[in-house]
């Protein structure tokens, strides 16, 4: 069962679904009676009183920053397997790490976003919030580092933060 609409922040028509196989259903109660749900986000509060004892719930649940969604589920009784915390057999989480990836990208966009003048950021307020930054991820091991920084044995901050900005409109 997929409930009408429920592909549209996919891109995915209720006709394809229906294509696949699935039944459509208007309403979340209609969906809530089976006894698996598949979701993508965690249920909404409206949600709450139809997840009932036994019903297998699989979805990113991000109970450690969602305490009443923690106690609805627990006082429910359903099986709950949050895709963030799946490990595999090496111990890895291959559900949670390419949603951080994207995460992670989309950060930056939405920060470069917040650099640029329609949102009244001035160039020497940027170019602090620029150091900021580098100050704040120069330990992380994915950095891309300068390549007069990357060959020396430790990461050297870049002499302007511009020196590893991405070049874009959004940067100047």
């Amino acid at each position: 069962m997929v409930q009408v609409g429920g592909g549209i922040g996919s891109g995915i028509a209720d006709e394809e679904f229906e294509g696949a196989g699935a039944k459509m259903v208007k309403k979340p109660a209609d969906v809530f009676a089976a006894d698996m749900i598949i979701k993508v986000k965690e249920p909404l509060p409206e949600e709450y009183s139809l997840i009932r004892k036994g019903q297998v719930l699989y979805t990113y649940f991000h109970f450690a920053a969602a305490r009443e969604l923690t106690e609805a589920m627990v006082e429910s009784g359903a099986i709950c397997i949050a895709y963030e915390t799946v490990e595999d057999q090496n111990g890895r989480l291959p559900l949670l790490t390419p949603m951080s990836e994207v995460a992670g990208r989309l950060s930056i966009q939405e920060g470069a976003k917040f650099l640029e003048k329609p949102m009244g950021l001035e160039l020497k307020e940027a170019d602090e919030l620029r150091a900021c930054c580098w100050e704040a991820c120069r330990a992380c091991p994915r950095r891309r580092w300068p390549s007069s920084a990357a060959a020396s044995s430790a990461p050297t901050r870049p002499r302007s933060p511009r020196a590893w900005a991405p070049t874009s409109s959004s940067w100047t």
